[in-house]
């Protein structure tokens, strides 16, 4: 139990560097712009970072400032000084305050003149947070298009297709209404593969997907208020702004890549050899458990100490709404199962905001011991998984990881130590 520990110490230690790397005190003051504009600037920004990289701005910045950002509930920090306030909302699926905030971000960025700026930082979580429902659509229709999509197994990508098409905000249209063209934008990112236009669904992007592509969404998963859905697909109103239309400047200053690299040059220097496998995972969070368990069986066999990391993003099928566990538990459960107790192999798996899913956890380990701790306290993780309910499994074993939220957002980090 003490080695278990012991191992379970390390694997966090490398988490917050991980999590420390993508951080926006780390990452964002050397890139916003050095001289300020002839006007003033305007400062706007969604997600689960926003919070953070509006102090950094506020601290970094000179000059007629002023603007809003909105975070999630919880997800807040101070902004020094008074120019740029702050709001919450909610997450996953948007509110009420999601939508009062968009129409005054929306009205701010109106009343910009050509010789003013905009500063745009975006972060994941920021699709939910900034909701403008495209006409003819209410709030509550949209959260329940949302809601279902979330539990669909929709991947991300394929989400914000369609909350870009089904918004007056997103996709670029927040730029298009935006009265100078001096835009630029900051990004940490949370999906795999960086795309600028993904990122809490590209406000101040042009986008490269169509109202076509939000069908074919519509259309593999299905939707609450087909009718309305499908009406405001078929208007051709209500297609993005497309690459090449708008002036437009992004600096992407931290993704789960940056991440992972902090991680490795840690733990190398701790003595571990580090096996990565990059970025972009994506899937059904139990499967890649599964496959994971296979690499990480292959590397015992090659001896030696191994830390076995990746990021990206899986995904979660709901099949029973009343369960409770996002995608890192899921994975760690899919994990346990196929490693079967064998010894050496220890795991943890977190999402970098601090939160997996709607819990209050960030993630959870697994030890060699789990499913025989389990076993003695009468539970089925095989059971458990299949009824969403991974989070009272970890839970009632006291392996759940609470950082509370962390202020940034490159999406899941997941570490496997193998020691021979």
């Amino acid at each position: 139990m003490r080695q278990e520990n012991s191992t379970k110490s390390l694997l966090l230690a490398t988490f917050h560097q991980a999590v420390s790397a993508a951080s926006a005190q780390a990452t964002l003051a050397a890139h916003l712009p050095p001289l300020p504009p002839r006007g003033r600037t305007l400062v706007l920004g969604a997600g689960k970072a926003a919070a953070a990289m509006a102090a950094v701005t506020a601290e970094t910045l000179n000059g007629a400032l002023h603007g809003k950002v909105v975070t999630r509930y919880g997800h807040d920090c101070e902004i020094p000084g008074d120019k740029i306030s702050l709001a919450c909302a909610a997450h996953p699926v948007p509110d009420r305050q999601s939508t009062i905030i968009a129409r005054k971000m929306l009205a701010l960025a109106q009343k910009c003149k050509p010789e003013d700026r905009l500063l745009f930082l975006a972060s994941g979580g920021g699709s939910s947070l900034l909701c403008l429902p495209a006409p003819g659509l209410s709030l509550l229709q949209k959260q329940d298009i949302i809601r279902h999509l979330l539990h669909s197994g929709a991947d991300i990508a394929q989400i914000n297709c369609v909350r870009k098409h089904l918004s007056a905000i997103k996709g670029g249209r927040l730029a298009a209404a935006c009265g100078t063209r001096d835009i630029h934008t900051f990004i940490i990112s949370d999906v795999p593969g960086d795309d600028p236009a993904a990122i809490a669904s590209g406000p101040t992007i042009a986008d490269p997907t169509s109202l076509a592509d939000a069908r074919a969404v519509i259309m593999r998963y299905g939707t609450p208020h087909e009718d309305v859905v499908m009406a405001a697909l078929n208007n051709d109103t209500n297609e993005t702004p497309k690459p090449g239309t708008l002036v437009e400047h992004h600096t992407i200053i931290a993704t789960a890549k940056d991440a992972l690299g902090a991680a490795a040059k840690w733990a190398k220097a701790k003595g571990w050899q580090v096996h990565n496998l990059g970025d972009r995972i994506e899937g059904e969070a139990r499967d890649v458990g599964t496959y994971h368990a296979r690499i990480a069986l292959d590397l015992k066999a090659r001896g030696g100490r191994w830390l076995l990391i990746s990021g990206g993003e899986t995904t979660v099928t709901v099949r029973h709404q009343n369960g409770g566990g996002g995608p890192n538990l899921e994975y760690l459960a899919g994990l346990a199962l196929a490693l079967n107790g064998e010894g050496g192999i220890t795991a943890l798996s977190c999402d970098t905001d601090g939160i997996d899913g709607s819990e209050d956890n960030a993630g959870a380990f697994i030890t060699p011991t789990t499913l025989s701790r389990a076993k003695t306290l009468g539970l089925d993780l095989k059971a458990h998984l299949d009824k969403n309910r991974t989070y009272a499994f970890f839970k009632a074993l006291d392996d759940l990881v609470i950082t509370g939220p962390t202020l940034t957002n490159v999406n899941d980090f997941r570490i496997i130590a193998i020691e021979s």
